[in-house]
């Protein structure tokens, strides 16, 4: 089934529509993660001791982008299928929980200063991610495929947050 195409029962979301469903989330977690890590990283991240895989800290911005770039193209390719189409709904409803636990995740670990509170949100971000590839994989290969890089990302930045949660006891 390709985007856009509307055989199964009910209509796929409309462009616009989908566009906005698509991106604003997107947007809005990134904005609100910035927001939480920021202003820390000047002062209390600056001050951890980190592994010495950490990397420069001007990576981080180019690299989210693409992949949340990424992640909004992946939903807009689901959010293309039909309505009806079985597994379209559960494919949200795993692309809206990994959304907010990457949000969640500059919280508590730049918001709450709290590596292991960052560890245990991205360990179940991990999982989340998983699924949601697991969910699009059957109505996109595309879309599903999108979330791959991420979830390498993911899981660099899980061994990085480990490493700093043990380096700063």
């Amino acid at each position: 089934m390709h985007p856009g195409d509307s055989t199964l029962s009910g209509e796929p979301t409309p462009p616009l529509q989908r566009f906005l469903i698509a991106v604003v989330p997107v947007a809005a977690a990134g904005i609100l993660g910035s927001i939480a890590t920021t202003p820390n990283i000047p002062t209390w991240y600056a001050n951890l001791v980190k592994p010495g895989f950490t990397p420069p800290n001007w990576l981080f911005g180019p690299v989210w982008t693409l992949l949340y770039l990424m992640m909004a193209y992946a939903f807009w390719r689901i959010l293309s299928l039909p309505k009806g189409m079985p597994g379209r709904s559960a494919a949200v409803t795993a692309f809206v929980l990994q959304l907010t636990l990457n949000a969640l995740w500059s919280w508590a670990f730049f918001g709450a200063q709290s590596p292991l509170a960052g560890l245990v949100v991205i360990v179940a971000l991990i999982a989340a991610i998983t699924a949601t590839i697991r969910t699009f994989w059957p109505l996109d290969h595309t879309a599903a495929l999108l979330f791959v890089p991420y979830l390498c990302w993911v899981a660099y930045a899980t061994a990085l947050n480990a490493a700093v949660w043990w380096l700063n006891p």
